[in-house]
């Protein structure tokens, strides 16, 4: 959805094992901006180990629970009834998470990016693309700043 932020994951190889905490940090910030949006406590608390794991508190395998759960935990999302978007933005900002709780950063980006749009202009706004233009701008820098600071020079 983002042809620009795909260009940059490929110039820098985003998707190499070695670039693992560089996906996570990517994931991390993208579902962290969309953080209000999270109805859920269980999938907040499972961002928050993100957090955690990135700052060295917890370990691999809680970290691999919580990819675990988060995923549980969007998958089972009801989502909303009401016609304010509100809940389908929860849906998405949840799958945010869980995507990058799994190291999926791309996919968490195309998630946080939904449910920013969707929360703020609710249906049509996530017809029109460029409803997410400020959102594709900010992944863009975000990457590019957390590469910048964490890859090697080459």
């Amino acid at each position: 959805m983002n042809p620009a932020l795909d260009r940059l994951a490929a110039d820098l190889s985003l998707d190499d094992a070695a670039n693992e905490r560089l996906r996570l940090e990517f994931g991390h910030a993208c579902a962290s901006r969309v953080r209000h949006l999270l109805e859920e406590p269980s999938v907040l608390a499972c961002l928050d180990g993100l957090g955690r794991y990135l700052a060295g508190s917890i370990d691999r395998p809680e970290l691999e629970r919580l990819a675990s759960q988060a995923s549980q935990l969007a998958n089972r999302h009801q989502g909303s009834r009401s016609l304010d978007g509100a809940g389908h933005a929860a849906v998405s900002a949840s799958y945010a998470v869980a995507n990058a709780l799994a190291g999926k950063a791309r996919q968490a980006a195309d998630y946080a990016a939904y449910a920013a749009v969707y929360g703020q202009g609710g249906y049509g706004a996530v017809a029109e693309r460029e409803s997410f233009e400020p959102e594709y701008r900010w992944q863009l820098d975000c990457l590019a700043a957390l590469a910048q600071r964490s890859l090697p020079p080459t």
